[in-house]
């Protein structure tokens, strides 16, 4: 399976995980397309495909890396396996006060190169919050990295960012939405809020 977009977004199709309807998204955007990443993610073997061509595409982009570090909840699984794909270690950051930070003696080492992996980025707050929760650690930063971009590339992340699909999904504000949108029910899938 090669990394295309068309190629991702299948893999998604193929486990159900591509809905549509309307939903409110971690940001508070609201879109007729989710990706409910958690669908695929129970497919050991969907996953393993799509992490291993992220991780050979942070290979091409970032040289060696010793350390993948995601955001609970939702990157912890594509960032294990990415890690493992690079024959890397697999650490997260999780919520303390409403702010990313490494528990569970995490470490990341002084000569460690590490990448922050993603599963969706849409607006790059959570990215730029478990980043946030890396300043000032040891070890070598070099980027980001996420299975799909859903921000058509607009993501702002103060690291070098690729992606392994890029879409560019409709969202609205909540109060611009269309009118079909405005006429269906909303549905909160995401974890964001989660304790």
């Amino acid at each position: 399976m090669n990394g295309s977009t068309e190629a991702v977004l299948a893999e998604f199709e193929g486990a159900g995980a591509l809905l549509r309807g309307h939903f409110i998204l971690s940001s508070g955007l609201r879109s007729p397309v989710f990706l409910q990443k958690a669908l695929v993610f129970q497919y050991p073997d969907r996953t393993e495909r799509l992490c291993r061509m992220l991780a050979e595409k942070i290979s091409a982009a970032f040289g060696r890396v010793d350390v993948v570090v995601s955001p609970a909840v939702g990157g912890i699984i594509p960032g294990y396996e990415t890690a493992r794909a690079l024959g890397a270690r697999a650490i997260f950051v999780e919520r303390e006060e409403g702010a990313f930070r490494l528990r569970r003696g995490f470490e990341i080492g002084p000569t460690d190169r590490v990448v922050m992996v993603e599963d969706i980025v849409t607006t790059g707050l959570s990215s730029r919050e478990c980043l946030a929760a890396l300043g000032g650690l040891s070890g070598e930063l070099v980027g980001a990295a996420c299975l799909i971009d859903r921000s058509g590339g607009r993501a702002d992340l103060p690291v070098p960012f690729i992606s392994l699909a890029q879409v560019d999904f409709p969202a609205y504000a909540p109060d611009q939405l269309p009118t079909e949108l405005a006429a269906i029910a909303p549905q909160k899938p995401g974890s964001r809020h989660l304790a």
